[in-house]
């Protein structure tokens, strides 16, 4: 128990679930140590092992079952794409713990995946009948109101709450780009800069110690280009790879991923952590795959993939891994699939930088909460696209502004090239009920939605430090 308590404080989650799985061989009648082998579990990956050690944990009488309850509800959700067990498992939550604050946001969560506004802003309400001052759930509440003007009720009442004494930089940073997005929404674009800034300052406040390192981030740029100096080669037909879509954050993965899960061959499989996941596991990354076990690394990593996705998405024919930041990992994608579909979407690229900023993102993304972090982010993006697109000149490039204007050519271009038929049914958005994760929720719920492209002109005066960063001419030269 000391051993695998350790090794979990050590963030070693593989030693410590084959640690807590060699105790309870001994000691089965210990539900907490069950409860952490499912945190294990989730850890390394292995969504069905961790449900059936959360199950344990129930059955053997693990204090707060509600907590096991959530746990379980958000695999079923972010790992497995199962909304309706998640449901089944926050209605039990529910059930044991009513008007728990934590259960009726992740509800409301996940009624917002599923395009059930009504049923989102009720959880949200019922949430902050139980505690008015929460941050999230005002945050979250707001997020489903397009306001109709600056002196809408439900600003005002974030400006309120954000006036609060005693509120932590976490929840100012929630509640001040709520605000943001809902001065943005009405027009008032000096006073949603201005509510933006302060709430990117309060969450670099919320972590003082996450920082975006340029010159560290242009060193591993540098290395993955050096481990992928060629293409890897084609290998015999195996189990098919899924189709990578890849690109900047906010750049329209997305509504690509949307648009072609509503093909009837292709399952939505959202934001998978499995590449990521598989990277951190090599060591050193990226260089030992470009060493003389490094196919052997990627035979192993191949397996493992595959295991993970039949896991998430059982008997799908055509999936689609909608994970932005994979573009990082195209030489790990090649090296376990060589002939996998990569799908790479751009957008203008002050578009892509105010929208990262706009954002409350989680301290893996430290550089959207500088404007010109997101710049240099970007460039170096760019360079290494470039590169992986001389080694495989087949990745497709879709164009998010394109998109949004001509959405019936680019996706005829695309399915074709994906070897999928063209099916009228990607232009439909009364299409049936997929799970949709991601900060754009509504927006890709729209017929098109139109408004994001050319937003940075309502910023422009703003944007100065980055265009220079960029290369791009002063805004006046744009006209």
């Amino acid at each position: 128990m000391a051993l695998a308590s350790q090794l979990r404080a050590a963030v070693l989650a593989g030693e410590a679930a084959a640690a807590y799985r060699r105790l309870l061989a001994i000691l089965p009648e210990l539900p907490d140590s069950w409860y952490n082998l499912a945190l294990m579990e989730r850890a390394c990956g292995r969504f069905e092992a961790a449900l059936a050690a959360y199950e344990e944990a129930l059955r053997r009488g693990v204090s707060g079952p509600e907590e096991v309850r959530l746990n379980r509800a958000v695999i079923l959700t972010d790992d497995l794409g199962r909304h309706d067990l998640a449901e089944a498992e926050l209605a039990e939550a529910l059930r044991l713990r009513p008007d728990w604050p934590p259960a009726l946001l992740n509800l409301g969560n996940l009624h917002e995946d599923m395009g059930r506004r009504d049923a989102a802003r009720a959880a949200y309400e019922r949430a902050l009948t139980v505690e008015p001052g929460n941050a999230v759930a005002l945050a979250r509440l707001a997020g489903l109101h397009r306001p109709q003007g600056a002196d809408d009720p439900l600003i005002g009442r974030l400006r309120a709450a954000l006036g609060e004494p005693g509120r932590d930089p976490e929840a100012r940073a929630e509640l001040g780009f709520a605000l943001g997005r809902a001065l943005d929404a009405a027009g008032d674009h000096g006073a949603a800069f201005e509510a933006y800034a302060a709430a990117n300052a309060a969450s670099r406040a919320a972590t003082p110690g996450t920082r975006y390192d340029r010159a560290a981030h242009e060193v591993f740029v540098d290395r993955l280009i050096a481990a992928f100096p060629e293409p890897k080669r084609a290998e015999p037909a195996g189990e098919p790879a899924p189709v990578f879509i890849c690109g900047l954050f906010r750049s329209g993965s997305t509504l690509v991923e949307q648009m072609l899960a509503r093909h009837s061959r292709v399952t939505a499989g959202g934001e998978l952590g499995l590449v990521p996941a598989l990277a951190g596991r090599i060591r050193p990354y990226p260089e030992a795959l470009a060493e003389a076990q490094g196919a052997d690394i990627g035979r192993q990593a191949r397996a493992m993939y595959l295991e993970g996705l039949r896991a998430a998405r059982p008997g799908a024919e055509v999936v689609t891994d909608k994970r932005p930041d994979n573009f990082l990992h195209i030489g790990l994608i090649k090296t376990m699939f060589p002939a996998a579909r990569i799908v790479h979407t751009v957008r203008q690229p002050l578009d892509v930088i105010l929208s990262n900023w706009f954002l409350h993102l989680d301290r893996s993304v430290p550089q959207a909460l500088d404007l010109e972090d997101m710049a240099h982010w970007l460039l170096q993006h760019d360079r290494l696209m470039a590169h992986w697109k001389t080694l495989y000149p087949d990745i497709i490039e879709v164009d998010y502004d394109r998109l949004v204007v001509e959405p019936r050519p680019v996706l005829e271009d695309l399915l074709q090239r994906l070897g999928l038929d063209w099916e009228g049914a990607v232009l439909d958005f009364g299409a049936a009920e997929t799970g949709v994760r991601t900060a754009s929720v509504w927006q890709v719920r729209e017929p098109l939605y139109r408004r994001s492209s050319g937003r940075w002109r309502n910023y422009a005066a703003h944007l100065g430090p980055a265009r220079a960063m960029l290369g791009l001419p002063p805004a006046e030269a744009e006209g």
